[in-house]
């Protein structure tokens, strides 16, 4: 059905550079005639149900968040309402879109605009898509009052943060505007696209999800047991683990480990901290989608053999030894062997494990719920196991031939996720802007059976290692309050 799409017959040119041509037929208009903006605050309240608005799910319920990220304000009376059917569009964020439908009632931040469609006639489903294309939300970025932007891209997009579009502007933006009747098309074939895509997707996640489980399950289990099934384990009360192999000392990880600061190296690069375990120079995964600072404040040098902890994203399991001489963030806790017998990789294996089961959650403080900040004072209190170096370093060998399969499954499946991703992002934008023409396609398609499960892009994680650097988990959990 998709494979069978063809152009529309007759184009013309839009005179619009995001848009290109545009059917013959289709009319472009700018956003003021086509969307009305709701401007109505919540003053006297009318509503205690705040609404959030993120990059990964949309509008959703600010109750229904996890803990983290903004507090919403108190005194609700200076907030604006949104309606079910509403098209909630963050001034300070479109442009790497924070936009969504809203399918509920409830008050917003005041730097959010929301728009339907003049006509009840037009679908606000259609407006909704062009919206969420990534070369429509490029266009914007001319027209934005910025304060802080990011020179990177990353999947097609555009990483800009508080870059506010005044409403004076967008509604001048020109918008392509097929009939209702094509509209309606458009959105029927979209959505079962749409479906049959993200069900894919669905699929290929949760055999990440149970990869990744066997993979640390395996970890665990030797770091904490060794690889001699017949190894004697004893109790340890009160300890991290419920047994240990008998012969294997308990020490203070600062009697294991010294924190260093080494010297910046001439012309040094930025080194990385994944959460993935892997600590090397960010060109080694990819140069896109982070936050550089302006100013290279405290940062620090790094060698390789060194154990480093992000401290801000240790809890996710960005701990790991580094493979390269360069420069990183003073975020980052860097470790060096304190007494002989210490094997860096076991240890990053031990910890990456012990945080992906709370551990830092529990061990240290925290500066918003989700996120701990692990310092060497905290990380220095652990006690932790002290295996024979040779059984270390069995142990590590083990780990790498054990995992060695699993991780290609791995690998494997997020580039078919990714892949994936991009057909539907293509695929999208080239049916709203007029690129293909879906007209027969949809009038064949069948009913679309109800009860599909809602689809959570967040419940199975695919940022293949990123950590909190990472721009688009930034954007995804954090509001952008008018000051």
């Amino acid at each position: 059905m998709i494979s069978g799409l063809k152009p529309y017959p007759v184009m013309k040119d839009s005179g619009v550079p995001w848009l290109g041509e545009v059917p013959e037929h289709w009319e472009v208009l700018p956003l003021a005639r086509l969307l009305r903006e709701r401007k109505e605050r919540n003053n006297p309240v009318q509503t205690n149900n705040i609404l959030s608005l993120s990059l990964a799910k949309g509008v959703t319920l600010y109750a229904d968040k996890k803990p983290g990220g903004n507090k919403a304000k108190e005194d609700l009376s200076a907030y604006m309402l949104a309606y079910p059917g509403d098209i909630v569009v963050n001034s300070m964020n479109v442009v790497v879109g924070s936009v969504g439908l809203s399918s509920y009632f409830g008050a917003v931040s005041p730097v959010y605009y929301m728009l339907r469609p003049w006509s009840s006639s037009d679908l606000v489903e259609y407006f909704d898509a062009i919206f969420h294309n990534v070369t429509f939300q490029r266009s914007l970025f001319g027209l934005g009052n910025g304060i802080l932007y990011i020179e990177s891209k990353s999947s097609g997009k555009l990483n800009t943060i508080r870059l506010r579009i005044p409403m004076s502007k967008l509604k001048r933006v020109l918008l392509p505007y097929p009939s209702p009747k094509e509209q309606s098309a458009i959105v029927r074939f979209l959505d079962h696209a749409d479906r049959k895509i993200r069900r894919y997707i669905r699929a290929k996640q949760k055999l990440i999800k149970l990869l990744e489980e066997q993979k640390q399950a395996i970890i665990h289990r030797a770091v904490t047991r060794g690889i001699d099934a017949n190894v004697r384990l004893s109790s340890i009360p009160g300890f991290l683990f419920d047994k240990l192999p008998s012969h294997w000392p308990i020490l203070r990880a600062k009697l294991l480990f010294r924190q260093v600061e080494p010297i910046i190296p001439d012309n040094a690069e930025i080194i990385t901290c994944f959460r993935d375990g892997r600590v090397t120079l960010r060109r080694n995964r990819r140069t896109t989608g982070f936050t550089n600072a302006i100013k290279e404040l405290g940062y620090q040098g790094i060698k390789p053999g060194q154990l480093v902890l992000h401290s801000m994203d240790a809890f996710a399991g960005a701990i790991g030894v580094s493979d390269s001489t360069g420069k990183c963030s003073p975020e980052y806790v860097i470790c060096e062997p304190a007494v002989a017998g210490v094997l860096p990789h076991y240890y990053a294996h031990l910890l990456r494990s012990l945080a992906l089961r709370g551990l830092f959650v529990v061990m240290c403080a925290a500066v918003r719920e989700r996120a701990p900040r692990v310092r060497f004072t905290h990380f220095g209190t652990f006690s932790l196991p002290k295996p024979p170096l040779e059984e270390q370093m069995k142990i590590v060998e083990y780990i790498r031939i054990s995992c060695s399969k699993a991780e290609h499954s791995l690998e494997k499946t997020r580039q078919e996720i990714s892949l994936l991703q991009e057909y539907r992002t293509r695929l999208i934008a080239d049916v709203v802007t007029g690129k293909l023409d879906v007209r027969k396609a949809a009038a064949q398609l069948p009913d679309e059976a109800g009860g599909e499960e809602p689809f959570d892009e967040t419940e199975f994680p695919t940022d293949n290692g990123e950590g909190i650097e990472d721009f688009d988990d930034i954007v995804a959990s954090e509001e952008t309050e008018e000051p």
